[in-house]
Order: structure tokens, then C-alpha cells, then sequence
């Protein structure tokens, strides 16, 4: 049975209907992004996503690409639905932003692995490592390269959901070339445990 947190295709309107109601929906998606955004050190960006944030991208791309049959919206649940996160679980999309191709050949190789390299450390002591997720592990990672953008998860205890909502959450890098973290925010916090705990 379908998670009730997965899209659907009921949940993806048509062009026509989205045009009337994107005005209203894409600065929803916009605020809702910027609480869910976290820097670490200088090039690394994670954006932790949710329901709404994956509908957003759906919905964007039918309307650029103009897609209209129920089979080519499936065909994008089905790529993005992976990043809609469960009850105990995070998900996040990793951007590596590099701006100039000196940079792309001077990160990216240093990089290699980095995406293996990424946990969330609660107040606990508890150290929880991402995974990559699996369909889109195989295009984008390699052992000596990286690349710009990773589909993350991460999957939590309920003991460690208690953590997460009693204490301290830091996201870390312990990647040799890239050691950085920062504790999260409050309000990233408070967003992220509508995730967990729904």
C-alpha cells in the first residue's frame, strides 16, 4: 500500500489548474525552502526536502516541459517520491556550489566520496550517517569524482527522534578534505520534526 505521504498522480494538476494556483503555491515553496536550507562551510548546501517542496518540483517540471499523459507525470513520482520523507526518516538534496570551472576541477576531484561523508549528530552522541539514495546512486557517484548535486537520507530510531527533539542537532562533514559542521537552527529544527514525527 501507498504511503499516504507520497504523491499521487491526484496530487499533481493539470497545467491550466496549476497556472491559477502557482502564484499562490510558489512563495509558500520559496519560505518553506529557506527554513529547510543549510549552509556547511563554504560550497556545501543542503536543502531538506519535504511533501510539498517534491510537489513543487514535479509540478515545475510538467510545466516546462509540458507534460500532460498520466504516464509522464508517473514517471516523475516516481523519480521525486523517494525524496519525500517518512515518519523517522530526513531527506535532502546536496548541492556542492561551484561557480567557475577553476573550482569544478579543483572541488570536484577533492570532493570524491563526499556524499558518504555526512551525518547529523544529536544531542545524544548518536552519529547518524546518510545514505545515498538508491536509484540515483549509480549516475552520480564515483570513487574519484564527485558530483555537484546528492540525493541523501537519513533514517532515525525512535530513540533518536526523542533526541532530535530534546537537544542540540548538528549536520557534520567528516569528509578528510571538507571537516565542517553547524548546529542547526531552531526553526530548521522545528521544520525538520514535522518530518520526523509528522
Amino acid at each position: 500500500m501507498t504511503s499516504p505521504r507520497k504523491l499521487t498522480l491526484d496530487d499533481i494538476a493539470d497545467v491550466r489548474a496549476y497556472e491559477r494556483e502557482r502564484d499562490e503555491f510558489r512563495p509558500h515553496v520559496i519560505a518553506l525552502k529557506r527554513r529547510r536550507r543549510v549552509h556547511v562551510g563554504t560550497v556545501i548546501t543542503f536543502l531538506f526536502e519535504t511533501r510539498d517542496t517534491m510537489r513543487f518540483q514535479i509540478q515545475e517540471m510538467a510545466r516546462v516541459e509540458k507534460l500532460t499523459t498520466d504516464d509522464e507525470i508517473q514517471v516523475e513520482l516516481d523519480i521525486y517520491n523517494p525524496m519525500v520523507p517518512e515518519p523517522g526518516q530526513l531527506t535532502a538534496t546536496m548541492f556542492i556550489e561551484l561557480t567557475t570551472e577553476a573550482q569544478m576541477i579543483e572541488w570536484l576531484s577533492k570532493l570524491a566520496n563526499v556524499e558518504r561523508s555526512v551525518l547529523i549528530v544529536l544531542s545524544n552522541g548518536d552519529r547518524v550517517r546518510a545514505t545515498i539514495d538508491e536509484q540515483h546512486e549509480q549516475g552520480l557517484t564515483r570513487d574519484d569524482v564527485t558530483a555537484a548535486v546528492h540525493y541523501l537520507r537519513w533514517d532515525f530510531t525512535d530513540e533518536q527522534v526523542e533526541a532530535f527533539q530534546t537537544g542540540s542537532v548538528h549536520v557534520e562533514i567528516d569528509h578528510p578534505a571538507y571537516l565542517e559542521s553547524v548546529e542547526l537552527s531552531d526553526t530548521t529544527t522545528g521544520e525538520l520534526l514535522t518530518d520526523l514525527v509528522g
